[in-house]
């Protein structure tokens, strides 16, 4: 069976805007651990489901999807929403 998380993103550190913080992710938990490449020495492995992440608009969208193709998935909750309030002077002090 596989296994998933579902989580919110939260906002970029280098951005000051909100573009992608209402999204849920649905992310698989890897299955196997990643082994050097013997060639280039690249972390990697067989599981290529650790490329697929899924985003939806709403928790329960995620839930019902996980859900219905009977992937086990853990919820995180969202990160806290932190506002720093400056004013532009602050940047020349």
């Amino acid at each position: 069976m596989a296994r998933a998380r579902i989580f919110r993103h939260g906002t970029s550190a280098t951005q000051s805007g909100r573009r992608g913080a209402s999204q849920w992710v649905l992310e698989f938990e890897p299955r196997e651990a990643k082994r050097p490449d013997p060639l280039m020495g690249w972390a990697g492995s067989g599981d290529t489901a650790q490329q697929v992440r899924l985003t939806f608009s709403s928790r329960e969208a995620a839930l019902a999807y996980a859900a219905r193709n009977g992937i086990e998935a853990e919820v995180l909750p969202p990160p806290p929403h932190r506002m720093i309030v400056k004013s532009y002077a602050e940047n020349f002090r």
